[in-house]
């Protein structure tokens, strides 16, 4: 955390990605990514939920669990899921708890900045977790402000997100994510932030970016958000790769000789001799 204070003060830029399982965590640190987010969106992109409201902690701890064992360098935040911290201080800690000492996160992630996401964020971080808030769109309450869109697009509404951003700011959060505000409004707002700010869809003004591990691959299914940048299609050779073993396997051109195992010939003669023997058929 004090590596991403000073790289914003230095304007060296952050990257953010998200990660869900052991192998995509080994693929983004490999790749050398600053931070590693086990984003409630996997509810979508890796346990076929329709939203992210549907995930349980149980399954987000899984999957960070399963992150934590495959990074060792980037920072790793678990992001609480819906229903998780809303309801009492007390909750919230108790959930946070559980992604620092179960899965082995260094932060927790929670969305919205109005008065109850500041005390919850507040009181997470007066027991020592560690908070990055996230303010904008936020798709665990996107459908009480019309759906899975841009939010800050009025003046009151961008004047409304930089005081949650500031509030949040105010109360301890290490980070901040800016979701889908416009990039002129993001522009207009960063000098007053102190902290780091991730964007994802709100331009380039933010200290960094991220971006859903499916999504940047070309592995997300149905249309994609105007912010995301595909920057490979995996999905094609994936589907082409296991079509390829489908016919194999079919036409009897798998396995060939050089997949198989051998046994020694005088093994095969013994263990003929011992189903063939006299008592074979009483075995």
């Amino acid at each position: 955390m004090p590596t991403l204070a000073e790289m914003k003060r230095t304007g060296e830029a952050i990257v953010m990605v998200t990660a869900y399982d052991h192998p995509s965590a080994r693929i983004v640190e490999e790749a050398g990514v600053d931070v590693v987010l086990v984003g409630d969106s996997g509810a979508m992109t890796v346990l076929g939920y329709p939203s992210t409201v549907e995930v349980g902690l149980e399954e987000m701890l899984m999957m960070a669990k399963a992150v934590r064992r495959g990074l060792s360098r980037p920072l790793l935040v678990g992001d609480l899921p819906f229903g998780s911290y809303e309801v009492s201080n007390e909750q919230a800690v108790s959930t946070a708890i559980r992604f620092i000492k179960e899965a082995g996160c260094d932060a927790v992630k929670l969305e919205g900045g109005g008065p109850n996401s500041q005390r919850r964020a507040e009181a997470m971080i007066n027991a020592g977790i560690p908070v990055m808030g996230h303010v904008g769109l936020t798709p665990q309450t996107a459908a009480a402000r019309g759906g899975l869109r841009a939010q800050g697009r009025t003046a009151e509404a961008a004047e409304r997100i930089g005081r949650e951003a500031q509030a949040l700011t105010a109360v301890g959060c290490f980070a901040l994510i800016f979701e889908a505000i416009p990039a002129a409004v993001t522009a207009i707002l960063m000098p007053m932030i102190e902290i780091p700010v991730i964007g994802i869809g709100a331009g380039g003004a933010t200290d960094g970016q991220v971006l859903v591990f499916h999504d940047l691959l070309g592995l997300g299914e149905g249309p994609r958000a105007r912010f995301v940048k595909q920057y490979a299609d995996l999905h094609s050779p994936m589907v082409d790769g296991v079509g390829s073993f489908a016919r194999e396997v079919r036409e009897r051109g798998y396995p060939q000789h050089h997949h198989e195992y051998g046994i020694a010939p005088t093994e095969l003669t013994a263990l003929q001799q011992r189903l063939n023997g006299p008592d074979a058929a009483d075995r």
